[in-house]
């Protein structure tokens, strides 16, 4: 079974507030040159936000990942557009995710890119803070993905039918446009495409079964509801009846 795991650079620590520098020499020298050594991730990502990292500190650390074969996948423009698109763009970051606030400048950039634009719903429900623009980035014709963002500290949920739910009601998706960004264009963003995001001869048999629904736009209808029958993994049923 193919993994995806990602080494997050999130906050400066307060050890290092008075010497930024020593942090990201920690990171870019130490931290992922022994990450990729023991395989324990795939991808390198960054939170360039202001009062978070930077957008040359987010280079360094995209530019440390491709040294070891780990590409980028990057948190940026949550509360702010300070460039960070445009610099992920241009190291070949495979996603760029939060996109919050958007402009003209950042849909430019990703528009002809290889870099997929992915939306967290739940985090900004949970944070009460602004949804992304999701029918903007779709009108540029880009390959959208939709994620939970799951962490203790902003989104607590890995509920992805509630993010169906918020991407019809709250971003103004289609049903059949939201399941696509959050199974064929999620697999892109992971790199997975090969092997899962869809239904196909020589994939992964990794997949949901729901109890019976009256049509497919009744998953994000009924948001408050368990549709899970069966999880199958690799073809093997895990759980049935399982909270999804």
């Amino acid at each position: 079974m193919h993994e995806s795991h990602t080494l997050l650079a999130h906050a400066l620590p307060a050890e290092f507030a008075k010497d930024r520098d020593a942090y990201l020499r920690l990171i870019t020298e130490e931290l992922i040159p022994q990450v990729a050594k023991e395989g324990l991730a795939q991808y390198v990502d960054c939170f360039c936000e202001t009062n978070y990292f930077t957008v040359a500190e987010m280079e360094r650390v995209l530019e440390a990942g491709a040294a070891h074969d780990l590409p980028g996948k990057v948190h940026v423009n949550q509360f702010t557009s300070i460039g960070g698109i445009q610099a992920a763009v241009k190291h070949g970051a495979l996603s760029v995710d939060h996109l919050e606030v958007m402009e003209e400048a950042d849909l430019d950039a990703l528009t002809g890119s290889r870099t997929i634009p992915t939306l967290l719903p739940s985090c900004s429900f949970f944070l009460r803070i602004p949804y992304g623009p999701a029918r903007q980035i779709m009108d540029r014709d880009l390959p959208l993905a939709l994620a939970t963002d799951h962490n203790p500290g902003s989104t607590p949920s890995g509920n992805m039918n509630l993010v169906l739910s918020l991407a019809c009601i709250q971003l103004r998706m289609l049903p059949e446009e939201a399941i696509n960004a959050m199974t064929m264009n999620s697999a892109a963003a992971m790199g997975l495409s090969e092997e899962l995001g869809s239904i196909t001869i020589g994939k992964r048999a990794s997949l949901i079964i729901t109890k019976p629904v009256p049509s497919l736009a009744y998953l994000p209808y009924a948001f408050g509801n368990d549709h899970i029958d069966t999880v199958l993994i690799d073809g093997t049923p895990v759980r049935a009846g399982a909270v999804c």
